[in-house]
């Protein structure tokens, strides 16, 4: 019982470790979430492992011990999938909290079954790939590593007066990646378009910037979080 509950008390403390560092990034699922699939992971495969060599049948193991563990790694990604979000035709955010879902209960698992050493080096791997490494790129890693993507709305009513304003934007250092058009009558077209611009430059400045195209109308400008 000892051996169980110490299983049970360290997968919540992993999960809760994956919970907070997603709760301080104000992501969709955090604490609660990840702590209750890593206790849940752990028990599941406590149960498996137990259950395999409790119902024994003529000295022999009749099931495998790590059965309902191997469920486990298809079913979280049920939940994962429900934080994947298409924002644009080829924009996805949620990948990073879903992988950090599926690791809470990969760690419940590795708990369950005895691996508290491996367990624990694999959520300070994970940490440090999620937390630090990104800073350390940020810092010290080339130019486009310290960007962040934008998107682009605004109606245009000349498309003679698009390259106009693709050289507007570019004189403001935005690094366009892509555009996408749609057409509402004979004269005007919405146009968006995805941007590279500078982290440390906030939203409302560029829209600022890019309103000053007398061109540009209904404009509507926002920063593309992963």
């Amino acid at each position: 019982m000892s051996e169980i509950l110490i299983k049970l008390g360290l997968a919540a403390l992993f999960g809760l470790v994956i919970g907070v560092d997603r709760e301080v990034r104000k992501k969709p699922l955090g604490l609660k979430t990840c702590l209750v699939l890593s206790v849940s992971s752990c028990l599941l495969t406590i149960v498996s492992i137990h259950a395999a060599y409790d119902f024994l049948k003529s000295d022999r193991i009749m099931m495998d011990p790590m059965r309902l563990a191997a469920q486990i790694v298809s079913g979280v990604g049920f939940i994962g999938a429900g934080v994947i979000l298409k924002r644009t035709d080829d924009v996805i955010s949620g990948l990073t909290t879903a992988a950090m879902i599926w690791g809470a209960s990969g760690l419940g698992v590795a708990v369950g079954a005895g691996y508290f050493f491996e367990a624990g080096l694999a959520l300070v791997i994970i940490l440090i790939g999620v937390d630090l490494l990104p800073y350390l790129l940020h810092r010290f890693g080339p130019s486009i590593l310290t960007s962040k993507e934008i998107l682009i709305s605004f109606v245009l009513r000349d498309m003679a007066l698009y390259d106009d304003i693709r050289n507007h934007l570019i004189s403001l250092d935005l690094k366009l990646k892509g555009s996408k058009f749609t057409e509402l009558d004979d004269r005007t077209v919405r146009v968006e378009m995805r941007a590279l611009a500078d982290e440390d430059r906030t939203v409302a400045d560029l829209f600022r910037n890019i309103r000053e195209h007398e061109a540009i109308l209904k404009l509507d400008v926002r920063s593309l979080e992963r």
